[in-house]
């Protein structure tokens, strides 16, 4: 096995999480159109993430995994296959 193919098998399929996140915000009757309400949100979970770091608390876990989550969504709704542009921007 190539070390490349090794390295993807343990990457998470980032195009198809973003399929789910974004399901999920439909199944749920979450905003999957304003694209302005979805920075500000995933900018609010950035500083919750950061908030959590500083204050050395152990919820830094999750509410990076909220800024992830909130991330997908949005690329999702925007169109943008996230995978695709780390590894463009990964040279």
């Amino acid at each position: 096995m190539k070390p490349r193919e090794n390295r993807e098998r343990n990457i998470m399929d980032l195009k198809a999480t973003q399929k789910v996140i974004y399901q999920n915000k439909i199944d749920k009757g979450f905003n999957t159109t304003d694209v302005n309400k979805e920075f500000c949100l995933l900018y609010g979970e950035v500083s919750e993430a950061y908030e959590a770091w500083r204050k050395q608390e152990s919820s830094i876990g999750e509410e990076l995994a909220d800024v992830a989550i909130c991330l997908l969504g949005l690329s999702e709704i925007l169109g943008i296959d996230l995978e695709k542009e780390i590894e463009k921007n990964r040279g």
